[in-house]
């Protein structure tokens, strides 16, 4: 049996793993930005986060795209339970990161300690989850590597 395809790719180089280390980053950058935030109260760590919170944002919504392409593509993909928990998970951790942004748009600073703070540190540990199914179908199930030698 052949190794589970991504079918979102470039020249056999899936783009969902080049996708995703943007939003974590910027995920992982924004709760530490909001420590800093919460530790200085100055702006300059509130605009970070909030800029951290929209690129983040952005280029996770173009890698799910590119992720759901490789679950829709591929039957062996979809039937993975890591597969589904991992994007399950990343939904949730978008969606939350979607109303973090927002109220802090909305409503400034006042959003950012301590729901603000709360809802990165939420994201981050979710990230810690869907990071570990990710590279489970990837080193255990083998989802989108190639055998051959080029």
């Amino acid at each position: 049996m052949t190794n589970p395809k991504s079918t979102a790719q470039i020249a056999g180089h899936p783009l969902h793993p080049m996708l995703i280390p943007f939003p974590v980053a910027c995920f992982v950058l924004a709760f530490t930005t909001d420590l800093a935030f919460w530790k200085t109260s100055s702006d300059f760590w509130a605009s970070a986060s909030l800029w951290l919170l929209g690129v983040g944002l952005i280029v996770a919504a173009l890698a799910a795209v590119m992720g759901l392409i490789d679950l829709i593509g591929d039957d062996q993909i979809r039937n993975l339970s890591d597969a589904w928990l991992h994007a399950g998970g990343n939904v949730v951790a978008v969606l939350i990161q979607l109303y973090n942004w927002y109220s802090r748009y909305a409503d400034g600073t006042a959003a950012i300690v301590p729901t603000g703070l709360a809802l990165s540190l939420i994201v981050v540990l979710i990230l810690l989850f869907t990071g570990w199914k990710g590279w489970e179908m990837v080193y255990r199930h083998r989802v989108g590597v190639s055998d051959q030698l080029r």
